[in-house]
């Protein structure tokens, strides 16, 4: 507020008058610059915010800076100027100065249907929206006459216990005391901070002369814009309406014509061709000194043209890519500016297909928006239903209370993934953005009946297996029926934006891929490499999870070495063919890292199968799984803590890596990460396994090759002993999720029930599994950053947890020095205008 009372409280808008948007807001200073490009602009006075914001207080309205820039007996519209149009505000309030005298005199000139249309409006407005009546007394009659006025002004009376106001002075002095009032209200400040707007956003507010569009000669009023909302492509669009007895400056309802010329019907450009070749000539000249597309707002009053206001087009995200690349294109801006115009996130729109704007939406389900984009299918409730369904050519949305590593292959066949419970970095939530799938998690509002196979909503609403639903994964919703829907699509203006933020960025940018479909997205979206390969996907395919489990209950080192050679070649392959998709681009692999009982059923059917599949008895297999149950798994043997009570195991990793490695080829350099490390040691006994692993390697074959080897930092206290821990290794990868949730005490699975409202009471400012906790969370990595280059100045650093994708986070990245972030593939494209944007930001501040 302080910087709007340095500029005048009231002021005409002339070419040289000193206003900024951040005093006047948009849409005065928008204003000023057309009037500076001599476009007919009607006579515009503008309030600044601080102007606006002592009238909501009470302070009088000095009339002496407004009035006498306009006419005798003007009559006038004001409209609200925020800093940023999305932040909306008051609606405008037209044809104010409208009284008995005023009314008569309009009748004269242009009839009474006309006149009586523009004096119920503002009756009605003024009594509804400034007196604040009952909005069902006055109503909008289509043709009212003279005795419908004289019925709407003693209904206004009766209701407001005193006469419709005959000055104009009184009705200005109300309205922009109204409009001031209503910014100020709770409703308003909630929606405008939706928006993005702080909560001590001000208002300002423009009084300009009307321009009715109405008269003998050619009249109407329209709307012009050169540039498709939805597509973004050149073009006019946009509507003219032909006055017929006011009705098109009053209630749109005039004759309809098109702008250009068309064999359909009558045109604007053949009607008026002075005035359309006006606009024409103002559009090109505003799109490049205002260096935007622009909508124009303008009237025709007896031919000549008046431009009542002008503000940037509405546009989709793919309208919004394309028109900043083509002004980019025409030197219209620099390509910083059109890559900082872009949302990062709105490329993830573009990535995914999406429920279609202003599509009806029967909500059965809200939910937390886990992974984007928009699917229909039918209810399926477990894996094996998932996939049968896709055998069968069908599309299944599946449902369950959570996801676990048994319901990968149930994940893959289906459409979209609904959630009970979990967080945003829930099994499912890491596993669908991963594939790129819709899906939605912590939709407590429903109840996963997988038995009766019933999906129980709010309102008693329930569905059955077979019905049809479609999930937004774009906003957590749970639609009934079949939704329209658009389709996704990296056209190329994306690609060109995406071209020039890899000229611009610094910062490497490599996705989570765990499967050779997962590098080739990754690779398609032109990631720099693969920064975490989590190696126990490759192991729940159903061939290979068998073997996996022959090695978890194999009663000797003998057995279980039998199993982990058969392991052996199945994961090598895997990793031969990633490393040959990437083709030499930098590959980082996690060795196993979940416990161990996360590869075996956790119901009576499932260790039926696995009995079967092993040759066991039923009570045999029961013992063992109770015997490898934890009251903490995620805090037990897991990571680490498994590769050195049973070092076979990574042993067995180690050699399929540097064997994949020599067949592929291609200079292959593997990086290999030790994962949930707590202390030096630690790292002291794995590497000196996996160097021995290749050291056998290399005499077995006569081949060399190299390898690096890093510390996956998820502990607070691996971030602590960082210094102690770098000189063992060659990088430091912070897997953010964990290392949130071990710094919280805080199980990401479970977060969801609760989150919301800790957020909503200000507990915590954001859901830290969503958005990083840079001042907690962030202080820790922070901390082993700059511990572990102190004892080793070449370490690399990298994130490859969730956050690492997050736009909001990446210029704490970027000041941290980290080399690269991994995020999922579908992510790679929104962190790399993220990371270019950040870089643009930082060179900003330096100049």
């Amino acid at each position: 507020m302080q910087k709007s009372r340095d500029f005048a409280p009231i002021v005409l808008i002339t070419p040289t008058a000193a206003m900024s948007a951040a005093a006047y807001g948009g849409r005065a200073k928008c204003l000023q610059r057309l009037i500076r490009l001599d476009m007919p602009v009607p006579t515009t006075v503008a309030l600044s915010f601080a102007a606006v914001h002592d009238i909501a207080q009470g302070v009088p309205l000095n009339l002496d800076r407004i009035l006498p820039e306009f006419p005798e007996d003007p009559l006038l519209t004001v409209r609200p100027s925020s800093e940023s149009p999305d932040w909306g505000g008051p609606g405008a309030v037209l044809n104010i100065g409208m009284n008995d005298r005023s009314y008569a005199r309009l009748r004269n000139l242009l009839g009474e249907t006309v006149a009586s249309r523009l004096y119920q409006r503002f009756i009605n407005t003024y009594a509804i929206n400034v007196a604040r009546l009952d909005p069902d007394q006055f109503v909008d009659l289509p043709d009212p006459t003279l005795d419908d006025i004289r019925e709407a002004l003693d209904t206004y009376e009766d209701e407001a216990d005193e006469p419709f106001p005959q000055n104009i002075e009184t009705q200005l002095t109300d309205v922009i005391r109204s409009m001031a009032r209503a910014w100020q209200g709770t409703t308003a400040r909630l929606l405008r901070q939706a928006k993005g707007a702080p909560a001590d956003a001000g208002l300002g507010l423009v009084v300009q002369e009307m321009a009715l569009g109405m008269g003998p000669g050619e009249s109407g009023s329209g709307v012009i814009q050169f540039a498709s909302s939805q597509t973004g492509a050149p073009g006019i669009e946009g509507r003219y309406l032909r006055d017929s007895q006011g009705r098109a400056a009053l209630e749109a309802k005039g004759q309809a014509l098109y702008l250009t010329k068309d064999p359909r019907g009558a045109s604007l450009e053949e009607v008026a061709p002075d005035a359309f070749d006006q606009l024409i000539a103002h559009g090109a000249l505003g799109r490049q000194r205002l260096r935007e597309e622009m909508q124009m707002e303008f009237t025709l009053q007896n031919g000549q043209l008046a431009i009542l206001d002008s503000v940037r087009i509405v546009r989709s995200s793919r309208a919004a890519v394309r028109i900043a690349v083509a002004l980019a294109d025409d030197q219209v801006i620099p390509r910083e500016d059109a890559l900082m115009r872009i949302e990062p996130k709105a490329l993830s729109e573009l990535l995914h297909r999406q429920v279609a704007p202003g599509a009806d939406r029967t909500i059965m389900a809200q939910g937390i928006a886990a992974s984007p984009g928009a699917a229909t299918g039918r209810l399926v409730f477990s894996a094996a239903e998932a996939q049968a369904a896709a055998a069968r050519g069908e599309r299944a949305v599946l449902v369950r209370r959570e996801t676990g590593p048994e319901d990968i292959r149930g994940m893959q066949a289906s459409v979209a993934v609904v959630t009970e419970r979990g967080g945003i970095t829930s099994h499912a939530a890491v596993i669908g953005r991963g594939m790129g799938v819709p899906c939605v998690v912590g939709a407590s509002e429903i109840n996963v009946d997988s038995r009766a196979k019933k999906l129980r909503g709010a309102g008693k609403r329930v569905l059955n297996a077979g019905d049809i639903v479609t999930v937004d994964g774009t906003t957590g919703q749970v639609l009934v029926g079949e939704v329209a829907t658009v389709e996704a699509g990296l056209d190329e203006s994306v690609q060109t934006l995406l071209s020039w933020a890899d000229d611009t960025r610094t910062l490497a940018i490599r996705a989570n891929a765990d499967t050779p479909r997962d590098a080739t997205t990754a690779l398609n979206f032109q990631a720099d490499g693969i920064g975490l390969c989590r190696s126990e996907h490759m192991f729940f395919e159903e061939d290979r999870l068998t073997v996996m489990r022959e090695m978890i209950f194999a009663e000797d080192p003998a057995d279980r070495e039998s199993a982990l050679d058969r392991l052996l070649p199945m994961q090598r392959d895997d990793f031969t063919a990633i490393f040959r998709i990437m083709t030499g681009k930098a590959v980082t692999i996690r060795l196993l890292d979940p416990p161990l009982h996360e590869f075996l059923p956790s119901d009576k059917a499932g260790l039926r199968d696995m009995a079967e599949a092993l040759g066991q008895p039923m009570k045999r297999l029961t013992e063992r799984v109770e015997q490898l149950e934890e009251y903490n798994p995620m805090l037990g043997l897991r990571g680490v803590r498994l590769g050195i009570t049973v070092p076979e195991i990574y042993d067995m990793q180690a050699r399929a890596i540097f064997e994949a490695a020599l067949a592929a080829g291609l200079e292959t350099k593997p990086e290999i990460m030790i994962p949930l490390v707590s202390a030096k040691r630690e790292v002291e006994l794995v590497r000196t396994r996996i160097d021995a692993t290749a050291a056998a390697v290399r005499v077995e074959t006569g081949k060399d090759f190299d390898y690096s080897v890093g510390v996956m930092v998820e502990t607070p206290r691996a971030a602590l002993r960082a210094e102690e821990i770098a000189p063992h290794c060659a990088f430091l990868s912070f897997g953010t999720n964990d290392l949130t949730q071990m710094t919280y005490g805080l199980s990401r699975d479970d977060a969801g029930r609760f989150m919301s409202s800790y957020v909503q009471q200000g507990v915590y400012a954001e859901d830290p599994f969503f958005r990083m906790d840079v001042e907690g969370v962030g202080e820790l990595v922070a901390m082993a950053a700059e511990r572990g280059r102190r004892a080793k100045k070449d370490l690399v650093l990298s994130i490859c947890g969730e956050h690492g994708g997050d736009p909001e986070t990446m210029d704490f990245f970027h000041d941290l020095g980290i080399t690269y972030i991994s995020c999922s593939p579908f992510r790679v494209p929104v962190a790399r205008l993220a990371a270019a944007q950040c870089k643009i930001r930082r060179g900003m501040a330096l100049t």
